[in-house]
C-alpha cells in the first residue's frame, strides 16, 4: 500500500495564482484602493512598469511582505491581470 504522502500530488498553485508571491501582489493591487487606481493609471505597460510606481508609494513591498519585485512572481500572469484591470480605462 502506498503511503497517502505519495497518492496526493503536490499543489503547485495558490489559490489559482501561480504561487503565494503572485498572489499576494495581486490581491494586495486588487483590494486596495490605492494601489488600484496606481495600476489603473500606471499598468498599460505592464507589471515590470508599475513595479517603480510601486515601490515609491507604497515601499519595498507589500504589507504581508512581499517584495514587489521578488523573483517568484509570475509577471506573465500579472501582466494579464493588470491587462484587464486597465481594459476599461
Amino acid at each position: 500500500m502506498q503511503k497517502l504522502e505519495t497518492m496526493i500530488p503536490e499543489r503547485t498553485d495558490y489559490n489559482g495564482w501561480t504561487n503565494y508571491e503572485t498572489w499576494n501582489v495581486s490581491l494586495w493591487i486588487n483590494n486596495d484602493e490605492a494601489m488600484y487606481r496606481l495600476a489603473r493609471i500606471k499598468g498599460h505597460s505592464g507589471y515590470d512598469h508599475l513595479i517603480p510606481a510601486l515601490e515609491v508609494n507604497f515601499g519595498q513591498m507589500t504589507p504581508d511582505g512581499v517584495r514587489w519585485m521578488d523573483p517568484k512572481i509570475d509577471t506573465d500572469e500579472m501582466d494579464e491581470m493588470l491587462e484587464e484591470l486597465c481594459e476599461n480605462y
